[in-house]
């Protein structure tokens, strides 16, 4: 699917931070509004709101993964959690074997006003992994 991650790095390149540029790219499969997405990953940029720790294109593909994979079913919230967990721990796992650590600081080789192409690497492959999830989601990541 690479018009997902075309789609991901076009909105890092509008402005949107990385969290919202992969989450976003991902709003109508979700059967989510794109406003309610860009909104509620606002401050998710920058290793959360410029904190510089975990990667927002990495909690981007995370919530992507959580909304993709969770029953949402709230009279039994345990349904999916190990199993969203899981897949937590795998997609992690593929983006740090890919790019070398999930976290911001870790991550952020270049200086200056985005969009920098380290950021965009990593918001390609969050995509990336994401489209592995949904392509195969029954065998996992």
């Amino acid at each position: 699917m690479e018009a997902k991650k075309e789609m991901a790095v076009e909105r890092f390149m509008k402005g949107y931070n990385c969290c919202q540029a992969v989450a976003c790219a991902y709003c109508e499969e979700l059967g989510m509004r794109e406003e309610d997405v860009f909104k509620m990953t606002e401050g998710f940029g920058s290793g959360m709101g410029g904190l510089k720790d975990t990667c927002g294109a990495v909690t981007g593909m995370f919530l992507t993964i959580s909304l993709a994979n969770s029953a949402g079913d709230m009279e039994n919230p345990k349904l999916t959690k190990a199993d969203t967990y899981r897949k937590f721990r795998e997609a992690a796992a593929k983006f740090r074997d890919e790019m070398g650590s999930i976290y911001c600081r870790d991550l952020l080789t270049e200086k200056g006003q985005q969009p920098l192409s380290c950021c965009i690497r990593c918001v390609e492959c969050a995509a990336g992994i994401v489209d592995k999830f949904t392509n195969d989601h029954t065998k996992g990541l």
